[in-house]
Order: structure tokens, then sequence, then C-alpha cells
């Protein structure tokens, strides 16, 4: 017995890297694949009730890439379901009938949306604009249904609840508690709008860069404008969701709340400290200190009471270099989050003002940058979720340590080097097949090569013979 927990302690700092690197990865994904659908199908609407024919090609063009990202997802949201069994086997031997209630859901909604995704893209010409547009309908339920179950099952790890437990085992589960844990309400919705902006960014992103080398065409101006202005509405419904979530987490979670904020001492007008790290004695170093905004946040009053790092037992709180790694995280999400909003009133008072696009360089340099931005805010907020939680796998409950696998480290290690191997050469695939795809339809744009989508009443490619 006593072998097996050294031989669990050794693997615990590789099975967390390659946890870490799996979910950093497949999180990349996540935006478009849940909300790339939706743009995709408000494009093709457009195209039908404007008889837009630039419109479908864009809704064509966003669909193949769609279809794309979806089976790259797919490899890399099932690698990391089996990782949970392989590096985790103590937290779903003993919790896995709650636990996995959200990842039988999710792969319920992946097998929907493949189903989907296939007659999607088959019936661009073989079925009528209505009939095509109503099975696209079935893609982002189908989406919402994936992230609501993975969510779920991250939230039930930051409040589980749901279980009944006997002598350390699970005796009953109740399936809606399990589902419908108390962090999951602000994790769902803060989430999937993050979802939907970071698509929405990450796609105008792309046609910010045709407009600064030139390309300001009916075509690039369309598909800059749509999925920005849906970017930017949600932005300031994001501010109002994001204050709302870390208020809950206060009083879900405040020793996460105490790692976000870096609050050592448990105190009323808590100040609000921006970047910065904390040492093991407590003192702040490098930060600037808004006097009592941290109380006024989260109680609407400067004497409420914020719980501080100290109210925790040391083994029952994130160590110093993981509280550290969680405030800078949350820092980064707000900052960029700031970004973003501050851009979007930009891009909407020039719209409902002046009824048309921003011209300015510097508008469209950012636009440009806020895909990364977003990608680089969507991280962040993993990263606050998941070390937050430390040294806890299951809040309160089990405890990373004692969750891990007894394989031995030197096999964690080598399938760590093997996933990053692999992953690179998906991404490497990836990436080329995008950017094959992004000549081909300047060429055809350009006329160099034959457009599909020309001389057909309703998508890219006709039937042969027909």
């Amino acid at each position: 017995m006593e072998s097996m927990l050294v031989l669990a302690g050794e693997a615990l700092l590789p099975s967390r890297i390659q946890m870490a690197f799996t979910l950093a990865s497949h999180v990349l994904l996540v935006p478009l694949g849940v909300a790339l659908p939706t743009l995709t199908l408000l494009m093709e609407g457009i195209g039908i009730w404007r008889k837009d024919p630039v419109a479908l090609t864009i809704a064509r063009r966003w669909s193949v890439v769609m279809a794309v990202q979806f089976a790259v997802g797919a490899v890399t949201g099932t690698i990391l379901s089996f990782e949970f069994g392989i590096l985790w086997p103590r937290m779903m031997g003993r919790f896995g009938a709650a636990f996995g209630l959200g990842f039988a859901i999710e792969g319920l909604a992946f097998f929907m949306e493949a189903i989907f995704i296939s007659i999607y893209l088959y019936g661009w010409n073989r079925l009528r604009p209505r009939a095509h547009f109503l099975v696209g309908l079935t893609l982002p339920p189908a989406g919402l249904l994936g992230a609501f179950g993975v969510l779920s099952a991250n939230a039930w790890m930051n409040t589980p609840g749901g279980v009944t437990i006997d002598s350390g085992r699970v005796v009953d589960v109740d399936v809606l508690q399990a589902l419908f844990t108390r962090a999951l309400g602000y994790e769902f919705w803060h989430f999937l709008i993050a979802l939907y902006m970071t698509a929405g960014f990450v796609v105008a992103s792309v046609y910010a860069v045709a407009w600064l080398r030139g390309r300001r065409d009916h075509y690039q101006r369309l598909a800059f404008a749509v999925p920005f202005t849906i970017a930017a509405a949600l932005t300031p419904v994001q501010l109002l969701v994001g204050d709302l979530s870390a208020r809950a987490i206060a009083s879900d979670q405040p020793a996460k709340f105490a790692a976000v904020e870096i609050t050592w001492t448990t105190r009323d007008h808590n100040p609000e400290v921006l970047g910065g790290y904390i040492d093991d004695s407590g003192e702040v170093h490098l930060g600037i200190a808004i006097p009592s905004l941290d109380s006024l946040l989260v109680g609407y009053s400067p004497n409420t009471v914020v719980r501080g790092l100290t109210s925790f037992a040391a083994d029952s709180r994130p160590n110093t270099l993981e509280v550290n790694i969680v405030h800078l995280a949350f820092d980064v999400m707000v900052g960029l989050g700031s970004a973003g909003a501050a851009l979007s009133a930009w891009f909407l008072w020039i719209l409902l003002r002046r009824r048309r696009l921003p011209e300015s360089r510097w508008f469209y340099r950012l636009a440009a940058l806020s895909g990364i931005g977003s990608y680089v805010a969507v991280e962040s907020g993993w990263i606050t979720t998941e070390v937050g939680r430390q040294p806890w796998i299951v809040s309160g409950t089990l405890r990373v340590s004692d969750a891990v696998t007894d394989a031995p480290a030197n096999f964690v290690w080598t399938s760590l080097i093997a996933l990053v191997v692999i992953y690179a050469l998906i991404a490497f695939f990836f990436v080329t097949l995008l950017i094959k795809l992004a000549e081909r339809w300047r060429r055809e744009d350009s006329g160099v090569a034959a457009a599909p989508e020309m001389g057909v009443p309703y998508g890219p490619r006709s039937v042969p013979g027909e």
C-alpha cells in the first residue's frame, strides 16, 4: 500500500501537467464548436431572406470550417474523456456515477451534432433552402447541450451535490441535484456567453485583417459585421454575468475567491488588488490596491467581510504559487474583457449613430487582435476555475493527490510527450487545411478559379446530371 502511495505521488505532477495541456488545447476548439453553427445559420438566413448570394457563399464556407474543427474537436475531446479514467481513477471509481452524468449528456449531444452536421453539409446542394435551414437549426441546441454536459460535470467538481456517501462510497445519486449544482448557473452562462463572444471576435478578426489589406467589398464587410456585432452586443451582458459570477464564487467557493483577490486575512474594507503577487507571509508586492473596492463589489458595502486565505487550513487552500497563478489569470481575463468591452462600445457607437461600420485603421488593428485576446481570456478563465479549486479535485471531498493514478511517473511522462507530438501534428494539419481553404476561396473570388457557388440557385455545387 505504501509503495502505491509513493507511485501515486510521483505521478501527480506529470498527471496535472498532462491534464492541463489537454484541457488548454481542447478549450481552443470549443468556442467555434459551440457558436460557429449559430453564426453560419444566421448568415444563411440573411442570404435566404435578402436573396443575397454573397451571404450564402459565406455561410457555405463557414460550414466547411465548422465541420473541420468539429472533427478535430472530436479527437481531442475523446482523448480528454479517457484521461479522467487513466489519470484520476480514484475519482472516477468513487464519484463516476455522479460525475459521469454530464459526460453522458455530452456524448449524446456529440452524436446528434455529428449526424446533423453531415446532413447539413450534404444538403447544401440537395435540399430546398427552407429545409436546409431547418436541418441546421438542430446544430446550435446540440452544441448547447454538449456545453451543458461538460459544464455540469465541472460545476459538480466545484460544488458537489446530489450524492449520498456511506463509508466513503457513493450509495445513492440524485440525478437532478448532481446535474444542477450551485455552481452550474453562473458557470454555464458565463462560459456560454464567453464562447459566443470569442467565436464572434475570432471570425471577425480574420476579416479585419482582410480589411487592413485593402479587401473591403460586400463579402468582407458582411463577413466582418455579423460576427463582430454579435460579440459586441454580448459584451455588456457578459460584464453583468461576470460580476454576478464573482459574487457567487465568494459565497460558494470562498477559498478560490480569496486566491483570486490575493486576500490573506479575513477583513472588511477589503481592497481590490490589481496585478502584483503574494509571498508566503501574506505580503503583496507590486500590486495596485484600490481601497475597499473588493468589499463593495462583493456586498455593495465597504463593511462587507471577505474571507482570507488564513481562514482555511494550509492543506485545504491553494498554495502560494497557485494563488499567484489564479490571481494573474483572473486579472488577465478581466483586463482583456474590459478591453473587448471598450472596443465593442466603439463599434456599437459608430454602428448605431452613423449606420455604418467604423473606418479607422486603428479600430481594425484592434479588431484583428480581438480573436487572440478572446482565446487568451478563455484560457485564463479556465485556469482560474481549475487551479483555484486546488488542492481538491472534488471541492472539500477528494484531494487531487488522493485521486491520481498508481501508474509509474515514467508512464505518465511518456504519454504526455506522445500527446504533445500528436496534438502538434493535429494542429499542423488543421491550420494547413484552413490556410489552403482560404487560399482557394481567394482564388475563386479573384476569378482565377471557377467559384463553385456560381451557377446554382442555392448552395455551392450542383449535383452532376441535374
